[in-house]
């Protein structure tokens, strides 16, 4: 076999990770081509099909799931190297996997994670997949849900309540014109919404959560948001009541082992203090009884 570049193995993950070669192009910063080539190449490499192609995305072959695994490994153990190494000459970094609005809400609190004088830094990864901390990809997670492995500690978090919006001055008309994030992207409750109830009135989708907020500031028509999002934003009202069905509790997650680490122990503590402070906001407490319009709120209820 030939001598294969580390580059081609961390393209690799990419792909692995994100099903699908835009989404690890969006991760790692090039193009879609690009990375389809060059796993083609791996392939050819290795002598081994990694990869099962369909239209809605990239799924993994047996020997694909195995090198994943052992890249898994290896990146665990460079993880332990870089705890080991930067207890001796630098910042510690905390990793932390979220979802793009709590990704953008942490962003937006940053001043809080981070202190003066703390020896640790924080990289904010965002993945709308469910957040997992196998083989110690990341330090911190946010989930929907409590998690079941054994090897993770878990703290509660606000709920979290769900709308449809539309720009303030959106005309009545538009009422019926959905948007949506793309079907084979809609990994989430609320993101495959529109598609179970309405997919005859989806007049656009877009392939990232991001495209869904400036689609509906367009005022081109109406979409679900995490009220959390949806009631900070000023162009923005809600039109209907909270979709009920979408509410769910909020668990931030940990490594058993590691919870105790005074770095990790800090950022946890942090960040459960930052929601639960915003929680009527998460909740969907903070902008009810706005006007509305009804042939919508029929519709979102």
């Amino acid at each position: 076999m030939k001598h294969i570049p580390w580059d081609s193995y961390q393209i690799f993950l990419a792909v692995a990770r994100s099903g699908s070669l835009s989404a690890a192009a969006d991760r790692i910063g090039l193009s879609s081509a690009t990375i389809g080539r060059r796993m083609l190449e791996l392939e050819r490499q290795m002598e081994c099909g990694l990869f099962l192609r369909s239209q809605t995305g990239y799924s993994l072959t047996g020997g694909g799931q195995a090198l994943l695994d052992h890249l898994a490994g290896m990146e665990a153990a460079g993880r332990e190297m870089e705890i080991w190494n930067a207890g001796l000459c630098g910042a510690i970094r905390i990793r932390i996997c979220a979802g793009t609005w709590c990704a953008r809400f942490l962003t937006r609190n940053l001043g809080e994670l981070v202190l003066p004088g703390d020896r640790h830094g924080i990289d904010i990864g965002i993945g709308e997949e469910r957040a997992s901390l196998a083989h110690r990809s990341a330090d911190i997670g946010i989930r929907a849900f409590e998690p079941e492995e054994t090897n993770l500690a878990a703290v509660r978090l606000p709920e979290v309540a769900y709308a449809v919006y539309a720009v303030s001055d959106m005309p009545p008309s538009h009422g019926e014109r959905w948007i949506a994030v793309s079907e084979e992207m809609a990994v989430s409750r609320y993101l495959r919404y529109p598609h179970d109830k309405w997919p005859n009135n989806l007049i656009a989708t877009v392939s990232r959560a991001e495209g869904l907020l400036h689609s509906i500031l367009s005022g081109a028509g109406v979409g679900v948001l995490p009220c959390f999002v949806g009631d900070v934003d000023p162009e923005l009202r809600r039109v209907g009541e909270e979709i009920s069905e979408l509410r769910h509790r909020s668990w931030l997650v940990m490594n058993n082992e590691d919870r105790h680490r005074p770095e990790i122990r800090a950022v946890v503590d942090r960040m459960t203090a930052l929601f639960r402070r915003h929680a009527a906001l998460f909740e969907g407490q903070c902008r009810l009884g706005e006007p509305t319009l009804s042939n919508v709120r029929d519709m979102a209820t």
